[in-house]
């Protein structure tokens, strides 16, 4: 790594860090600037704004979210299971609640919206992946895989992400995964007891 994309990573770690802990509308770039020991030049050579900053930090925890889903594709546990811990893999933490929640205020929908598709588009070919070795396992039937768990990322993102679902949504999401991937009534059961 270049010296300047290095000291750029250091950045991101270092903003990561305060608004994890103080929240994004709580950390100011002074704070950033104060932490990392720079001039406010030095910071701006990297990042146009704090928006442009928070946006890569975002990009930074989707990679680290990528790389746990890639982890799972590789782990020696049942097709399913994969698909469900991909999904899994690519919630924020507790800790980063606080940045996701910037996110949902309605001045920052643009910046959402970028972040959802960016997260798509790295995690549909890692699922796609475990759905082809489940077609070719005979557990799931279907083709559009890469259409399919789009579908199924998508809804759970949107159902999962809020935290607001029932039961009867939970039973539902289930049912239509089970659909969307051709696998048989019950194989993706055990979503109920890994959520409730």
């Amino acid at each position: 790594m270049k010296k300047g994309e290095k000291r750029k990573q250091e950045l991101l770690q270092i903003a990561y860090r305060l608004f994890v802990t103080k929240g994004y509308e709580n950390t100011s770039i002074e704070d950033i600037l104060e932490e990392a020991g720079i001039a406010k030049g030095t910071y701006y050579y990297y990042f146009e704004s704090k928006e442009q900053t928070l946006e890569e930090v975002i990009g930074m925890m989707i990679d680290k979210e990528t790389e746990a889903a890639r982890d799972i594709v590789k782990a020696n546990i049942p097709v399913p299971q994969k698909i469900v811990g991909i999904v899994a893999s690519i919630q924020p933490s507790q800790e980063e609640k606080l940045i996701e929640g910037e996110l949902l205020k309605p001045e920052n929908v643009l910046m959402h919206n970028k972040i959802k598709k960016k997260l798509v588009e790295k995690v549909v070919p890692i699922l796609s992946e475990v759905a082809e070795e489940g077609v070719r396992e005979g557990i799931f039937n279907c083709d559009n895989i890469p259409e399919r768990v789009k579908i199924m990322l998508v809804v759970s993102n949107e159902l999962f992400d809020e935290e607001t679902f029932t039961e009867r949504d939970i039973e539902v999401f289930i049912d239509m995964t089970e659909k969307l991937l051709g696998a048989e009534s019950g194989t993706m059961s055990f979503i109920r007891q890994l959520i409730g």
